[in-house]
């Protein structure tokens, strides 16, 4: 069973500072909502010089100009993603999972297995409807069309799930825990998907608390929340893998985060090259770190979702699809985005040579 959680989060700091005797938690502070003030010398001990870093890339589903799915560019793009030392991650916001119908999921989930011999993750997701009660069955038959083609599932959050308060919500996700083995948990903001939201960091804890659950995405744009979810880890379940899905902050990776990431996939060997260079204390990593939280910066901008329509501008620029076309229900990029995301591919190519 999850831990209990309904402490005051003050009072596990102090407690959690008395125990570990930890310079950071000591200096740490807590508001009175909660919040925990930090200094900079408290981000400056987060950081974790040569380290090896968990590279997740979600996988954009390119399309043909006719409106249909571009099997050989997904394949090609899944080989390319677990080539350059990244783990695939399909059926995931960047792979329109929203927007597939029950056949299309499964060919992904078995190009996936096909190609990557199960070592891949993908979005557990379950369609439903404002007002609609979380589904169990339905997420556990999601978990085992992945997991019976050898990968690891993400437990994508629905209006069922996420309308639950956080005891009900760690419950649920408790309850999808005893079916599978092993299973990652995402929290996804709704600048992302309407039925998006971040749990409370109590509820954080009784995630963790789930044995089968190995790690969660954290994708809420704060790097404020992801810290705090940083500190929590490392002195509760040092061996829970925090991913970052903050693409306006992908240096989260230098303070203890790993990643699953939908930018990644504009860029794949890129990112392996980066996570290479901070192992092995190559200071270039800033450099290229640099251009590709630009890249970030521009793509992730509002509204949100349209990073896919540059994703795809990317990838017919690269020659990795035949067209930048999305599904009429993604928000679209203007004409004007090409231009700098050509710039961008060019000054990323002395990166992307392999190694």
């Amino acid at each position: 069973m999850p831990p209990k959680y309904r402490a005051a989060q003050t009072m596990r700091w102090k407690r959690s500072a008395l125990i570990s005797g930890a310079v950071l938690h000591a200096r740490a502070v807590c508001t009175p909502m909660g919040a925990v003030t930090r200094t900079e010398l408290d981000l400056i001990s987060r950081i974790r010089p040569g380290r090896a870093i968990t590279g997740m890339s979600a996988v954009l589903l390119p399309f043909t100009s006719a409106g249909d799915i571009d099997w050989p560019a997904v394949e090609a793009h899944i080989a390319r993603t677990a080539q350059a030392g990244l783990t695939p991650a399909v059926n995931m916001d960047t792979g329109y999972v929203q927007l597939l119908d029950d056949a299309q999921k499964i060919r992904v989930l078995d190009v996936a297995a096909e190609v990557t011999g199960g070592r891949f993750v993908a979005g557990a997701y379950v369609a439903d409807e404002l007002g609609a009660a979380f589904d169990p069955s339905g997420y556990l038959a999601a978990c085992d069309a992945i997991t019976g083609r050898g990968g690891t599932p993400v437990v994508f959050p629905s209006y069922g799930l996420n309308a639950l308060d956080d005891e009900g919500w760690v419950g649920a996700l408790t309850t999808i825990g005893a079916g599978v083995d092993a299973f990652i948990g995402f929290e996804l903001g709704a600048m992302f998907v309407p039925y998006g939201r971040i749990p409370s960091l109590d509820a954080y804890e009784g995630l963790m608390g789930i044995e089968s659950c190995i790690g969660a995405k954290h994708s809420s744009l704060s790097r404020e929340l992801e810290w705090d979810r940083l500190d929590l880890r490392d002195r509760v379940r040092p061996d829970f893998t925090v991913f970052t899905g903050n693409d306006l902050a992908i240096d989260m990776v230098m303070y203890g985060s790993d990643y699953l990431l939908g930018l990644s996939t504009f860029a794949p060997e890129a990112f392996a090259a980066r996570d290479r260079m901070w192992a092995t204390g190559d200071p270039e990593f800033h450099e290229l770190n640099d251009l590709l939280q630009y890249l970030g910066s521009f793509t992730f901008r509002a509204p949100v979702p349209g990073y896919r329509h540059d994703a795809a501008i990317v990838f017919e620029l690269r020659g990795w699809a035949r067209s930048d076309r999305t599904p009429s229900e993604a928000p679209r990029r203007p004409d004007s985005d090409r231009a700098v995301l050509a710039d961008v591919v060019e000054r990323l190519a002395r990166w992307e040579v392999v190694r």
